[in-house]
């Protein structure tokens, strides 16, 4: 019997490296990628009929089927080109966009305006539907994005609650969507009040958002605002209160940039780049294997093994640990290793990759104490740690938020990271504000303990992942992307705690055990 048994081991290894080499210690994958085709010639016709409800505008545009003229003519240039010289100042880059860039832009009568004499401090704001002008624009390789503000008190026609602070709407559009195992998706109701104008349109609230999904041109498209899914608080929109500024802003959506680019293909999964040397030191227990019951209705963590993008830590220097900042011992000479997951940590926050519907949306990333000595002479300040950009992109991040967001817009990808709890007052004095562009490795701030006010949590870096779905951005577990980036970073590949080939094996079904042993016996 032990003989048998053990023959049974010894053929089941051989052949899990061939056949099962996803269910050994989790393999690393990058995440799949579909690309959308998108239909510039319907575009183009939309262009169209929006230019023509101002006819002394619509004779500068060019339009396939219209006489030729003169090449010296301004009018010899196609009419997206046209458009995007037009609207590039106010919108810097909108050509590199490879979808249509539908923005609250009536580029018609912003041209009508300015005719009139009127300036752009006019000009613009009756463009807008009174939003003001973007807070942040990016176009790249993947898309774009927008965010827009409309100030309190500002609108005609919607309610007069006055808030304390603008209320910012974003935008995507993106040729790129993250193919996500995601139950929640897709869903939505529809808005009578839009259903002419966006025949697909759902509107839904989720991860802390109210969202209006849509597809035009063969692209998706998202717009949201955050807002709490409750009755209104002084400070805070309830997610009802924003359904009429949301659909403000998707009325006065019209075509306001963009180029064709080459046709993109689907991106598959594919096993993700780690070191080949093996670290002496660093270890980590297993995506999901969070603390016990301290996940939101005692329910587990969900292992996610993609590794989201190939990005530099976001700590300057190592040693630095992941671990939980409210469960478990606290203590700060535990030890660095192994690392643990803290991503469905029980937080109020709507997570829709943790089996209750909550979690922490990121993870927890405290630097290693200092060496006894070391802060005296100056090599090292347990306060002072450097966060530095994982990725070259731009930032998203208004004035006084605690949060800044690094996003990538690439070929290849269309990503977000977000950073908490460094100073808003030192983020501000250094510029980590909209639109800014920074380098992979530039420092962007500290590790410190801001909250909604300093002292409001303990020294560490809350890190997090948002990918673009049909959907609109969702959050994703950055376990697995930040063990593969502190592979890099200290050139050694990690242990997982808990792997062990053999336990694998005898967790298989009888029936792949029957298989590998009758493939033995033949062999």
């Amino acid at each position: 019997m032990a003989v048998r048994l053990r023959r049974r081991w010894l053929v089941a290894a051989c052949l899990l490296p061939v056949a099962l080499s996803d269910v050994l210690a989790g393999e690393f994958r990058t995440p799949a990628i579909s690309a959308v085709r998108v239909e510039w010639r319907t575009a183009i016709e939309q262009l169209r009929a929006e230019i023509n409800t101002k006819p002394t505008i619509a004779s500068h545009f060019t339009f396939a089927g219209r006489r030729r003229v003169p090449a010296r003519d301004p009018r010899s240039t196609p009419a997206l080109v046209q458009l995007n010289a037009i609207t590039s100042p106010l919108f810097a880059g909108i050509g590199r966009s490879p979808v249509p860039v539908l923005l609250p832009f009536d580029t018609a009568g912003y041209l009508e305006s300015r005719a009139s004499g009127a300036p752009d401090s006019l000009s613009v704001p009756r463009s807008q539907a009174e939003f003001r002008p973007a807070d942040m624009f990016h176009a790249g390789p993947a898309g774009y994005d927008a965010v827009f503000s409309l100030e309190p008190g500002a609108g005609d026609g919607l309610p007069r609650r006055t808030f304390t602070k603008p209320i910012e709407v974003q935008i995507t559009g993106s040729i790129l969507i993250y193919d996500l195992a995601d139950p929640a998706g897709g869903k939505g109701e529809p808005v009578k009040a839009l259903a002419a104008q966006f025949p697909d349109l759902r509107r839904f609230i989720r991860e802390g958002h109210v969202r209006y999904a849509f597809t035009r041109f063969g692209v998706p498209y998202v717009v949201s605002i955050q807002c709490l899914d409750s009755t209104p608080r002084a400070r805070r929109l309830a997610c009802r209160e924003a359904y009429p500024i949301a659909e403000r802003f998707l009325k006065a959506l019209r075509v306001a940039g963009g180029l064709p680019s080459q046709p993109r293909r689907d991106i598959a999964s594919e096993p993700a780049e780690r070191p080949p040397a093996v670290s002496p030191d660093f270890s980590y227990r297993r995506g999901g294997d969070i603390i016990a019951h301290s996940g939101a209705r005692k329910l587990g963590g969900s292992p996610d093994f993609a590794a989201y993008s190939q990005i530099r830590f976001p700590l300057q220097k190592a040693p630095a640990a992941i671990r939980s900042q409210s469960f478990g011992k606290r203590k700060t000479d535990d030890g660095i290793y192994p690392w643990r997951d803290n991503f469905c940590e029980a937080r109020s926050f709507q997570v829709g990759q943790c089996a209750a519907g909550y979690g922490h949306q990121g993870q927890d990333i405290r630097p290693a104490p200092c060496p006894p000595g070391s802060d005296n002479d100056g090599s090292c300040h347990p306060r002072k740690q450097a966060v530095v950009a994982v990725r070259d992109g731009v930032l998203i991040r208004s004035p006084k938020q605690q949060a800044a967001t690094l996003q990538v817009n690439t070929r290849n990808e269309h990503i977000r990271f977000r950073y908490m709890h460094m100073n808003p007052s030192s983020m501000d004095a250094d510029g980590v504000l909209n639109g800014r562009e920074v380098a992979e490795g530039e420092k962007i701030g500290v590790v410190s303990n801001y909250l909604d006010f300093p002292n409001g949590t303990s020294y560490h870096l809350h890190f997090d992942v948002q990918v673009f779905t049909r959907d609109g951005w969702l959050w994703v577990n950055p376990y697995t992307t930040l063990i593969a980036a502190y592979e890099r970073l200290i050139r050694g590949r990690g242990r997982e705690i808990g792997t062990d080939p053999p336990a694998v094996a005898q967790t298989l079904p009888e029936s792949v055990l029957r298989h590998a042993a009758r493939q033995g016996r033949e062999n």
